[in-house]
């Protein structure tokens, strides 16, 4: 299929003021199938080392899943919930034999070879859709504050800054089956943008002011300025941060 764009990308990662790193990203290419494309970003919890096993479990369950997945025969939105529910009971597992109670967020989205999109999240790690640099989508958390947003009981700009604002309603690794969502694109086209992060990147910005950074920078600066913007932002009590972005852009461009 000829199509009238080229794919560019970057990933950013950051440890923030936290002791450790328990995010997780990659960005993978079809080992067989040009422009087809997973990405995913996952937020670790639990202990010193417990959220690190659970994010990294994400990585390689995605990673073992794409290596086999045949983009001719296979279903895009099949795969990425069988990377939910085979990396949630491989973290469950890993609880059993640890000490730590190891959970993990989970945003991934997989840009197909025919310029379609399908994407999957748990938890508060999000995923955008943005379209010549203004937000077109997003995923809603499977948060507390979101749930009180969806009842009435606060505005989303009041969410933003509430107190339980990092409470989750569930996420991969814990004992009931987790919260999920997807979401189907098409057609995508020169001037879209992906973007997949956790909540140590997104709680800094609007989406508006994602949408602009991601058009007007390239993939690679675009995450190297939304990265540092959210440590200053933070003030020195910022967390794990992570992120991947795909543009699509026009082709002999750069």
């Amino acid at each position: 299929m000829s199509k009238g764009y080229r794919i560019s990308a970057s990933t950013g990662l950051d440890r923030g003021d936290r002791e450790y790193q328990q995010d997780q990203l990659c960005l993978l290419t079809h080992p067989r199938v040009a422009g087809c494309l997973l990405g995913v970003v996952a937020d670790g919890m639990g202990g010193r080392s417990g959220g690190r096993k659970a994010s990294d479990q994400v990585m390689l369950t995605a990673r073992q899943l794409f290596e086999r997945y045949s983009p001719d025969s296979d279903q895009p939105a099949a795969l990425l919930r069988q990377l939910v529910n085979d990396a949630h009971l491989v973290i469950k597992l890993t609880a059993v034999a640890a000490e730590e109670e190891p959970h993990s967020t989970l945003a991934a989205f997989m840009l197909n070879p025919d310029g379609s999109c399908d994407w999957i999240h748990s938890g508060d790690s999000r995923l955008y859709h943005f379209r010549r640099g203004k937000p077109v989508m997003r995923t809603l958390d499977h948060s507390l504050v979101q749930q009180m947003v969806n009842r009435g009981e606060i505005t989303a700009a009041e969410a933003a800054n509430h107190p339980n604002g990092n409470v989750l309603i569930g996420c991969l690794g814990t004992e009931r089956d987790p919260p999920v969502d997807t979401q189907h694109l098409e057609p995508l086209d020169v001037g879209d943008a992906l973007l997949a992060c956790s909540d140590g990147l997104w709680h800094y910005f609007s989406s508006e002011e994602m949408a602009r950074a991601i058009e007007m920078l390239s993939a690679r600066e675009a995450c190297e300025f939304l990265v540092q913007k959210a440590r200053t932002r933070a003030q020195g009590s910022g967390d794990n941060l992570s992120l991947v972005i795909v543009k699509l852009e026009p082709l002999g461009k750069g």
